[in-house]
């Protein structure tokens, strides 16, 4: 029986990383969440192996984290630390418990607009980011659900909170037209990338979009299913993946990188967002948050995957191509959130997001 592409890129990926990366980010950890999927999906132990190896080069022996600074007050910073949950459950070693608990700690005091969403970075006042719901909102329903358990009153009010970030930018980020979302929302208005009117970014990034959705299924799975607001969250995700089937590109299955500009000179067909969606796609179809007749459209999509962006080489090695190495607003040199400006970013090969993402989609698919 033929390998399949999942475990394929886990393969190579080992073969080509011995360690993912030497400092605390967020971009390998999405690597590992995918790697943990393998696991589960094969019981091959190299993988586990391979995820607990990564982690412990970060994880000290009383919890603390090399390269993790609270005060920095970055919600990038905690995405790396959805794989401990399933490293203390299977280890028991308290070490993981007590880096979750550094973790979840920060939410307790990072900085919030004033409509109570939180900021994407401390260095970024006031603005709301789509990647940030999958990086600290996901991490944030997961803790939750695991470690507290057994503390009803105590889950209400995170996921109360939790459902108000997912709704309250997806209030100021959609596009009443498309029905699609724009990268980031300023609530002061400040920045120069900022809608002066609506506080928003000017375009819809395919990466960002993508956190989003895969954020959403993946905190369905700790919400309670009597929480008030839950179907609420299966709305937003219905609302979200039909604007993105819209701007599918017909012939080859997948995404652009500005998603409604895919006859515009210089887009390309993006390989991380492309897995995003379906992922997005199988998983809710699967859990029954969105239609089954999805199944189909993200199936059509992951063959495009394999074709567009999938290459052998002649040691039999396997790498994922075309994705957007990064893309942000602000900082310095500044990034002004234009066409232009997502389309200057590197198309790199075997880049972080992309190979975690991929490995997630193919899971998903994999379980049809």
């Amino acid at each position: 029986m033929t390998a399949r592409w999942s475990t394929r890129l886990a393969d190579s990926t080992m073969a080509r990383f011995a360690l993912l990366a030497e400092d605390w980010n967020y971009q390998w950890g999405v690597v590992l969440k995918g790697f943990e999927q393998v696991w589960c999906a094969t019981g091959d132990k190299k993988y586990f192996d391979y995820i607990k190896h990564n982690i412990d080069a970060f994880v000290r022996p009383e919890g603390t984290i090399r390269g993790y600074r609270l005060d920095e007050y970055n919600v990038d910073r905690l995405n790396t630390g959805k794989v401990f949950f399933m490293l203390y459950e299977k280890t028991g070693d308290s070490k993981y418990k007590c880096a979750l608990d550094l973790l979840r700690s920060q939410l307790d005091t990072h900085p919030r607009t004033p409509s109570g969403g939180l900021w994407h970075k401390q260095i970024y006042p006031n603005q709301m980011w789509l990647d940030g719901i999958y990086m600290a909102d996901a991490f944030y329903a997961q803790y939750e659900a695991v470690i507290h358990s057994r503390d009803t009153q105590h889950a209400t009010r995170v996921f109360d909170d939790i459902a108000h970030q997912i709704m309250l930018i997806e209030q100021h980020t959609r596009d009443p037209k498309t029905g699609l979302l724009y990268h980031a929302w300023d609530e002061s208005k400040q920045q120069p990338w900022a809608n002066p009117e609506t506080g928003c970014s000017p375009h819809f990034w395919g990466r960002a979009v993508g956190w989003y959705v895969m954020a959403i299924v993946d905190i369905l799975d700790y919400m309670p299913r009597e929480h008030p607001r839950r179907d609420d969250l299966i709305a937003i995700l219905n609302r979200a993946i039909d604007a993105v089937i819209r701007v599918q590109d017909a012939d080859s299955g997948v995404w652009y990188q500005v998603l409604d500009q895919g006859q515009r000179v210089g887009n390309y067909l993006e390989s991380s967002g492309s897995c995003m969606f379906v992922y997005a796609m199988v998983k809710g179809a699967r859990n029954g948050y969105l239609p089954q007749a999805l199944l189909e459209v993200a199936q059509h999509a992951y063959a495009g995957i394999i074709q567009q962006f999938i290459q052998v080489d002649d040691a039999n090695q396997v790498h994922l191509t075309d994705t957007c190495r990064s893309a942000g607003l602000g900082g310095t040199p500044y990034r002004d959130g234009s066409y232009e400006y997502y389309l200057s970013e590197p198309r790199v090969t075997d880049n972080h997001h992309g190979v975690g993402a991929f490995l997630l989609a193919s899971t998903e698919i994999e379980k049809l």
